[in-house]
C-alpha cells in the first residue's frame, strides 16, 4: 500500500446490499440521505463513508466494519506491518551496535 493511490477503493459494499436485497434508494432512505449518489460513490470505491454511515452500513447489513472493506483492510495490515518491521530493525540496529572487535 505505502503510497499506492486507488483509484478505486476495494469494497464488499454493493454485494453486502444485494445479499439483504436492498436496492441503493432504500440504503439512501434508511441512513437519511438525500440521494443515491453517495451510496453509488462508495460502491463504486471513489470516495469513503464517513465513520458514521461505515457503523450504519454495517448494521444495516448486519455484519462488522471491516467486512464491508476487507481487501483495503487487508492491504493497510500488510503495509503497517512491513513498516513496523523497518522500524524495529532500526531500533535494535541502534540499541545492538555491530561489534567493533572488543574481545
Amino acid at each position: 500500500m505505502g503510497n499506492k493511490k486507488y483509484k478505486c477503493i476495494p469494497n464488499c459494499l454493493r454485494r453486502y446490499r444485494r445479499a439483504r436485497g436492498l436496492k441503493q434508494n432504500d440504503v439512501a432512505k434508511i441512513l437519511g440521505l438525500k440521494s443515491t449518489s453517495m451510496v453509488s460513490r462508495w460502491e463504486k470505491g471513489t470516495c469513503l463513508p464517513s465513520a458514521i454511515n461505515l457503523f450504519r452500513l454495517a448494521a444495516l447489513y448486519r455484519t462488522m466494519t471491516d467486512a464491508l472493506f476487507i481487501s483495503l483492510l487487508r492491504a493497510v495490515r500488510d503495509d503497517m506491518l512491513m513498516r513496523e518491521e523497518k522500524v524495529l530493525k532500526r531500533q535494535a540496529l541502534r540499541l545492538c551496535p555491530k561489534d567493533k572487535g572488543l574481545r
